[in-house]
């Protein structure tokens, strides 16, 4: 399990990196294709995919990272109820310095191993304590990529913002149009009636 968790790990780290340099590659494209004044319906177009699939990659990697955070407490809580077994008592301030210091003996100073009860204690908390260790590891080295993407996608917001604005007033305007053009037909078409009831009058006096 803890094997299969470290591969995990690698492969959405390698998948992400992935993703990351292809989203830089067609952004650069896009850039490419604006620096040489080519507007185009196609350009709006991949400017808004790019943008929607950047959006995506911050909300899977959002929820990526929040899935570790959670993995991290859960890994602290039970630090923390094994030392409780042993008898220390130690607060989530206490035990974020002996995290900090990244030696697992820290927490297990003072642990009598005379049974096999304390000695599974001792072993669980020294693991519990390497997976949040390689946590950190895998926060950090995800850090820089997610912010740079994070800015990426603030940016486009505004954007992407403007066309939403546009593209609404584009369809309230082709609504209001279209309302307006079948009221018109409908005026031309009673006005049509009324003429042609005239007519009618006048030919038969």
């Amino acid at each position: 399990m803890k094997q299969e968790l470290e591969d995990l790990m690698a492969d959405v780290k390698k998948t992400a990196n992935k993703v990351r340099a292809k989203l830089k590659v067609i952004e650069q494209s896009i850039e490419a294709e604006e620096q040489n004044n080519k507007s185009s319906a196609d350009l709006r177009i991949r400017k808004t995919q790019h943008s929607a699939l950047s959006r995506k990659f911050v909300e899977v990697m959002t929820e990526y990272n929040r899935t570790q955070t959670d993995y991290r407490e859960r890994c602290l809580a039970r630090i923390k109820r094994q030392l409780e077994i042993t008898g220390r008592t130690t607060t989530n301030e206490e035990l974020e310095e002996m995290l900090e210091q990244g030696n697992p003996a820290v927490f297990t100073q003072g642990i009598i191993m005379e049974t096999q009860q304390a000695r599974q204690t001792l072993a669980d908390i020294e693991a519990r304590h390497a997976d949040i260790i390689k946590l950190e590891n895998s926060i950090r080295e995800l850090h820089d990529m997610f912010m740079d993407m994070a800015m990426l996608v603030e940016n486009q917001g505004e954007m992407i913002d403007r066309i939403e604005y546009h593209v609404e007033h584009a369809v309230d305007y082709v609504q209001t149009a279209t309302q307006d053009t079948k009221k018109a037909l409908r005026y031309q078409s009673r006005a049509r009636r009324v003429s042609q009831f005239h007519s009618f009058k006048f030919t038969l006096l």
